[in-house]
């Protein structure tokens, strides 16, 4: 579903992806952790080109992205996001903001698509916030419209860009919750991630990397009872202990 063979990215000197070879596929769930500025981010941002890479290719689902225009819009349509900043419309409703996209790009009618985008909140548990503005609900309430507004465009992958990360320790459960039934149901995603329990709940691998490189893969019961190099054995150490 997502193929990445031999990307290379430079931000001026430093080397942000080295080598990069990963293949996603349909239906399995990848965990990406690392430390901070190892290229985790980067390596999620290139798969829908919100950043451009120096060298390499990039698959979804067999078409290669395309440079720009419509072709990379289409493309982009079938990769949901995620950020870690819930970017939801601040002047439309929890509905609009999940109607906008079906409506604008896919050409679906308006009934319709409210039609699914109710199915949607319902989905992850906030239909009954169908008509508040972004403002009026709580930072795990809006990640969950965004996970929603993903939804609606009927991606084949979820991209997850740190998704917690911004949210209150009680509200990352219901966020984490609403992931995990998410890969239950068969969606393809490739979430970064610092919340280890999800990695081993939900991933069916675990990506480690450090400095721009994938340093090691596995299972997520073989990643953290067993790493084997030096980096992983260092990370985990210091984030298993507390």
């Amino acid at each position: 579903m997502v193929s990445m063979q031999g990307v290379q990215k430079w931000f001026g000197q430093l080397h942000v992806l080295q080598d990069i070879e990963l293949n996603v596929a349909s239906g399995e769930v990848v965990v990406v952790i690392g430390p901070s500025g190892s290229g985790k981010s980067t390596l999620c941002r290139a798969i829908n080109r919100l950043e451009t890479i120096d060298e390499g290719t990039i698959k979804i689902d067999g078409s290669t992205l395309p440079e720009e225009g419509k072709g990379l819009a289409q493309l982009r349509a079938d990769v949901g996001m995620v950020f870690q900043s819930f970017n939801l419309f601040a002047h439309k409703t929890v509905l609009e903001n999940v109607t906008l996209g079906p409506m604008k790009v896919r050409g679906v009618k308006k009934a319709a698509a409210e039609k699914r985008g109710h199915e949607l909140l319902e989905r992850v548990g906030i239909d009954s916030q169908a008509d508040k503005y972004p403002a009026q609900l709580s930072g795990g309430q809006q990640q969950r419209v965004a996970i929603a507004r993903a939804l609606a465009m009927e991606p084949k992958v979820m991209l997850f860009d740190e998704p917690t990360s911004a949210l209150d320790p009680e509200m990352i459960k219901e966020v984490l919750d609403t992931m995990v039934d998410l890969a239950k149901g068969g969606m393809t995603m490739i979430v970064v991630t610092h919340e280890m329990g999800f990695a081993r709940t939900a991933a069916d691998r675990v990506l480690f990397m450090s400095d721009g490189q994938i340093i090691e893969e596995n299972t997520p019961e073989e990643f953290f009872t067993n790493p084997t190099s030096d980096r992983a054995k260092d990370f985990l150490g210091k984030i298993l202990k507390h």
